[in-house]
Order: structure tokens, then sequence, then C-alpha cells
């Protein structure tokens, strides 16, 4: 049984019911941590031999990702960290990379920290209590009243769900600049042992942040208003795959450990259809009519299922697959960081659409419906 979950849009383009205007994206900023490795050099670091293990990593169409890996020991060999010390690791880069996503968010936008009213913060790779969003406030100095919140262990769909949500927010609060980030250390998530569940996970994640910037009607002051409406948000979430994609307490290795199944690739592509077909029910348009696609890097055989059955071309999905070469899955901020490299080639027009998807635990498809 599938469950799904749209909001229509209204016949006036740039208005909500109510009359409230529709919130436009001005702004987006990534960042990552200071060192990247190939897929060969993790292996390295490692001392990984076994075969089956090296032909996932290699076989991953990864070339690099940025990650911060435990120091080695004088014998050059590195320790597993427990979990205390990953949390502490997750806090650390969290915030690190939160304020350069922010920052590049801002500058794009046009905008300074003094003009930013509402920050949701997101994030999966650690639990913090206060929130993400508290700690970077008190850390760039934000202002003491910016209302904030967090959402929390929603995993790789998650950037999308936020997005929803302050969509709402901004709508209701026209001038006021509202940001989503997404701040994934998936250093801090970690496991090291032999088996092949580890092995896809480890093969797989990188540490990345990503920060969009949303207005309704304009600013009083500088920042930007240009940019495209979000139109419409649909869900479909799969209960049957509930524990397809699951952080997992481990009790033998005394730390938390992701599992994916490997059928995930097959499922999401199988449901992809579904909640796009969801997405433009009602609005008139056809997905021939999509103009840009920006799909979350969930890793190849994932982008190549959704692709199917979505009957996307290569080039629909060139940032999808480029994040994932250059990045690999950075979670809950890979859309962002697809939808970057997109405003930099320029190309967009006015009248246009775009779809963004996300996926993740649940088993969850998130979109949204732009224009420009």
């Amino acid at each position: 049984m599938t469950t799904t979950v749209e909001r229509p849009v209204t016949a006036a383009p740039g208005l909500l019911p109510g009359g409230l205007t529709r919130p436009r994206i001005v702004g987006v900023g990534t960042a990552v941590t200071p060192t990247s490795y190939s897929q060969q050099e993790v292996l390295d670091a490692f001392g990984i031999s076994d075969p089956r293990v090296r032909s996932v990593f290699l076989n991953s169409a990864i070339d690099r990702r940025h990650l911060v890996l435990p120091a080695p020991d004088d014998t050059g060999r590195r320790t597993p960290e427990v979990q205390g010390d990953l949390l502490d690791k997750h806090r650390t880069l969290a915030v690190e990379m939160g304020a350069e996503a922010l920052r590049a968010c801002l500058k794009r936008a046009g905008a300074d920290l003094s003009d930013l009213r509402h920050l949701c913060c997101v994030t999966s790779t650690g639990f913090l209590t206060p929130g993400l969003s508290a700690l970077l406030i008190r850390e760039l100095g934000i202002d003491r009243h910016c209302s904030r919140s967090d959402v929390v262990g929603m995993g790789c769909n998650a950037g999308l769900n936020a997005l929803n949500v302050v969509t709402g927010w901004a709508a209701a609060h026209p001038g006021e600049l509202a940001v989503v980030l997404c701040a994934e250390a998936c250093s801090a998530a970690y496991a090291f042992d032999s088996s092949m569940r580890t092995a896809v996970v480890n093969s797989l994640f990188g540490d990345g942040a990503g920060a969009v910037a949303l207005l309704a009607g304009a600013h009083p002051g500088t920042v930007a208003s240009e940019g495209p409406r979000l139109l419409k948000f649909a869900s479909c979430i799969i209960p049957e795959a509930l524990d397809a994609m699951r952080y997992d307490w481990d009790r033998d290795l005394g730390r938390f450990s992701f599992y994916l199944d490997p059928q995930i690739p097959y499922v999401v592509g199988a449901h992809a259809e579904i909640v796009v077909d969801r997405l433009l029910d009602g609005t008139g348009l056809r997905r021939s009519d999509i103009a840009h696609w920006v799909v979350h890097s969930g890793g190849k055989k994932v982008i190549d299922a959704v692709g199917v059955n979505l009957r996307l071309t290569r080039h629909d999905v060139r940032h999808t697959t480029g994040v994932l070469r250059d990045y690999g899955n950075v979670s809950s901020g890979s859309f962002l960081f697809s939808y970057e490299r997109l405003l930099d080639e320029d190309i967009t027009e006015p009248g246009e659409y775009g779809v963004l998807m996300t996926m993740g635990p649940g088993s969850t498809l998130e979109t949204a419906l732009v224009q420009w």
C-alpha cells in the first residue's frame, strides 16, 4: 500500500490560498570538509583487501568524497572512534560546514546574517540538544530573536521535507528571509567491520552542507527577489519498505550503524512515477514539460532506477551524477549541490518548470515543483 500527500496548485500562479505570495528560492550555498579522498585512498587508509568490498568501492561511480577520517596511530593503523567521539565530530563539522554554507547562500541572495528571520537546520548524522540552529545562532552572532526549527533523523529526503515546511513560514511572513540548512557530517556515521552491509554504506556517503534561502514578496533591503517560485510539493511513503533504510544501534560495536537494503534502488525507482504524477496532477503539466530535474544523488543504482522509470536522459540527471562523482552521497543536502550546479550553468529561462526530488528512510520520496 502506498500513501501519498499532495497540495494542489491554485489557479493564480503567484498566489497561495488566502492571497499569500508564493515564496521564491533566492539563494543557495554549499560547503564540505577540508580533506577529500579517492575511493582507492579510503581502501588504502583502512587496509581493505577483501575483493568483494573493494569492488563495491571501485564500482560506485564516485571519484572522490570529503571525509574526516580518524588519525592513524604510531603504527599507521586507523582505530574506529567510539560513539561519544563521533557525536563530538558531528557537532564540530556540522557547525563548521553549516556556517560556511549559510554564508555562501546569503551572499548569493545578496543578504547578510542580519536579514535572517527564520533558520531551519536539517541533520541525520548526529543528535544535538540544543539543536544545530541554536549552535549556529550563537556561533555566528545571529539575532537572538531569529525564529528557528530543527529537522532531525529523517535522512536523505529531509531537505525537501524542511523546504516544504519553511515555504509555509515564508509565505506567512512576506518580505522576511528564511533559510533551510542541511548539514551532514557523514564521517560521524561510519562503522568499521568486514560486513558487506558496512561496505555499501562506507563506499557511498561524504561530508557536505547545503543551504537554500526563501523569500515571499519583496525584501525592504537589497535581498534578491528573483528565482524560481515554489509551486507545489508531493510526498510518497512506502510503508512496506519502512526498514529498508535505517539507523540502528550496533550492540557489538557500541555505536550507531546505518543500513541500506540492496533492493532500495528498485523500490525507489518503482515509486518515482507515482509521486511525480501526483506532483503534476491538476497542474496541466506533463513530465515532458519539465525542463530541469534536480534529483538526490542517492547512488548509481538509485539514479539509474529513477531515470529509467521517469524516462530521464543522462543530460537530465547530469548534475545528480556529477555530484555523486565529486562528493558521493551527502545525504539531505545532495539536491542543493545539484541545484547550485544548475544555477551556475545559467541556462534557465523565465516560465520554465523544474522538479526537485529526494528519497530516503521511510522509505520516502519527496518532490517539489518550481517555476522560473
